[in-house]
């Protein structure tokens, strides 16, 4: 024992944490193709409306939702390594796919050419026989992408949890939960720019390979630390510090005699259902700020996403979530080191702290009138908000259940955030489309029309996180862990 504690520690875990990172960026650069180039390149060949499109990312979020609810219980099942690389090659595979959506149009219709799509006229059959067929292209597509970015969080919480202590879960997680800012900041820097040098269906094809070439450095680097010949006697030590250290020797013993909670079971727990009213209230937010951020920026002060200012205001917002957020993680280990709390009610103050952030959302329309600017920076503060936040949110679940149920919570958890995505994103399509159509007639608060509309889903937005923390903190107010006997 005495080697395990003066031996020089590998950091091998950071290694696996950039691999997460990278995954989490990916996944979500696949994810922001489409709200990049439908706005302005794909609606005008498809005649797509506000509706239609949020009919597509509704739906997406439902198909996500249901995947995640089986997506934990297969990670758990099939195993990390494998798991994770099954997952990664379903949503890659789906991403790809949604550049044959144009063509397979085409065929069905019977028209010969992209311009010919085009030149329909605007609210005739044709063009809702296009709009139509389209969409269900499109949603076929994102079924696919859906079930596979459905494996990413459950299986990088649940890597998570096996390579790194209770302290430093929430600091690892914000790190590789910042992809999902990176991956937000690369797209509106790139997609629209390959969209329109090679056309959207290239943007597509460009950023869905890049998860075959993860799937080799995955392949490559993973196994689990006890197994891990990177790792070493001390940084195992280190990774298994909440346990008996006399145990160290014996991990991959009690790894395999770990038992595990049914998925019924997980249901019976009010751990588990804090865990899902904190993914329920606040994930739709997330999810409407990464769906229609570049429509918002084209809608209310016409920068196009492939033009300089609406690609400099959609970095802006996602630059500030991504510097922002990964401090975040750090604030619970600040409070457990320096301040002597339990690991979930350092987590829990940190997270009433983030969940303030979001408040800042009720400023956001009114200051837009100055300049966009102030929208893209109060937008990047909440956005920092609910990655912080969701970093922390997802440490809870391996405070509290054992390492063999983690991705089963994950997954569960997930498919609650699926469900408040589709009711926001759908609701805020036709909210959109109604308040268009209504013009001066629609007010709120000072706003009339389309501006109107998104006034009300900010307002939404900015008490979802106060009130899915006091939820959580009256279902679970103290540290309970589960024990399963």
């Amino acid at each position: 024992m005495e080697k395990i504690q003066t031996a020089k520690m590998s950091n091998f875990r950071w290694v696996i944490c950039a691999l997460l990172f990278l995954a989490t960026t990916i996944n979500y650069m696949d994810r922001q193709v489409l709200s990049l180039t439908w706005k302005d390149f794909i609606a005008p060949e498809f005649h797509w409306s506000d509706d239609d499109y949020g009919t597509i990312t509704g739906l997406f979020s439902i198909f996500y939702a249901v995947a995640n609810l089986f997506a934990g219980k297969f990670i758990d099942w099939m195993g990390t390594k494998k798991g994770y690389f099954i997952a990664i090659l379903v949503w890659s595979t789906g991403a790809v796919m949604h550049a044959g959506c144009g063509w397979v149009a085409m065929q069905v219709e019977g028209y010969s050419s992209i311009e010919a799509l085009r030149m329909v006229q605007a609210g005739s059959d044709a063009a809702v026989a296009i709009a139509t067929i389209s969409v269900w292209l499109f949603l076929s597509c994102r079924l696919i992408l859906a079930v596979g970015e459905a494996g990413n969080f459950p299986a990088a919480i649940k890597v998570t949890a096996e390579y790194f202590p209770k302290k430093d879960r929430a600091f690892s997680t914000s790190i590789f939960n910042s992809g999902a800012s990176v991956g937000a900041l690369a797209a509106p820097a790139t997609i629209p720019l390959l969209a329109r040098a090679w056309g959207w269906e290239m943007a597509f094809i460009i950023i869905g390979v890049l998860g075959y070439v993860w799937m080799g450095f995955w392949l490559w680097l993973y196994e689990k630390p006890t197994r891990n010949m990177h790792v070493n006697k001390a940084e195992l030590c280190y990774i298994e510090q909440d346990s008996d250290l006399s145990a160290v020797e014996k991990v991959e013993e009690e790894e395999k005699e770990e038992k595990t909670i049914s998925f019924m079971k997980c249901f019976s727990y009010r751990q588990t259902w804090s865990f899902i009213m904190g993914k329920f209230m606040t994930d739709g937010v997330w999810w409407f700020f990464l769906f229609w951020a570049p429509a918002y920026f084209s809608d209310q002060y016409g920068y196009k996403s492939d033009s300089t200012m609406g690609i400099m205001l959609v970095f802006t917002l996602y630059a500030i979530c991504t510097f922002l957020s990964i401090g975040g993680g750090y604030l619970p280990t600040y409070f457990v080191d320096k301040k002597g709390m339990n690991p979930y009610i350092g987590r829990m103050r940190a997270m009433l702290i983030f969940a303030c952030f979001p408040v800042l959302g009720l400023f956001a329309q009114p200051m837009g009138a100055y300049s966009p600017w102030w929208p893209a920076i109060i937008i990047g503060l909440l956005g920092a908000g609910h990655q912080a936040w969701s970093a922390n949110l997802y440490s809870t679940i391996g405070d509290m259940f054992p390492k063999s149920t983690i991705a089963t919570i994950t997954g569960i958890g997930a498919m609650a955030g699926g469900i408040s995505s589709f009711m926001i994103n759908k609701g805020s399509g036709k909210l959109f489309t109604y308040a268009e159509a209504q013009g001066s007639a629609f007010s709120f608060m000072g706003f009339e029309g389309k501006p109107a509309g998104y006034m009300i889903v900010f307002c939404i937005c900015a008490v979802a996180y106060l009130v899915g923390w006091c939820i959580m903190k009256l279902l679970v107010p103290k540290y309970k862990p589960i024990i399963v006997e």
